[in-house]
């Protein structure tokens, strides 16, 4: 998709918008997570500990995953039609559904959920993302993201 034009919002409601490219997730990636976020427990940082764990090693953050949305979004390039810029405007809701061992892909389906105008010249779009972990029946999260649209 090229484009999305605001007259045609209404009508991809509920529509896949795009697939992102596969992003792996490696221990120096979850490494360099933990030193950002002060997140140091060792089911993300200790490979020798997190063995004896049911997850048989290492698992990224899920704050790690969630993280990856705006490059994803990026990928997938589907901007709105005379935007001068689009933001980040939050979450509504999130849920990690399963952890990501380290070694694994995961990549990010957006379907387009809501999109109103808040005021003249701003749009306010929401996209499902769900992320695919390769090779894995569930999802590692599924998010509503919020995205604020200037038009120019």
């Amino acid at each position: 998709m090229a484009s999305m034009k605001v007259e045609d919002l209404p009508a991809l409601l509920g529509t896949e918008i795009g697939v992102s490219e596969w992003h792996h997730i490696d221990q120096q990636r979850i490494d360099q997570f933990a030193v950002c976020t002060e997140d140091h427990q060792f089911i993300h940082v200790d490979p020798e500990a997190a063995a004896k764990t049911p997850f048989g090693g290492t698992i990224a953050h899920g704050f790690l995953t969630l993280s990856l949305i705006p490059i994803m979004a990026k990928e997938i390039n589907v901007p709105l039609e005379g935007a001068v810029i689009a933001m980040n405007y939050g979450l509504d809701k999130v849920r990690f559904l399963q952890p990501v061992p380290v070694g694994s892909d995961i990549r990010g389906t957006f379907v387009l959920a809501s999109a109103e105008e808040k005021r003249p010249g701003q749009w306010l779009t929401t996209y499902e993302v769900t992320a695919e972990v390769k090779g894995q029946d569930k999802p590692a999260f599924i998010a509503k993201t919020l995205v604020l649209h200037y038009l120019g």
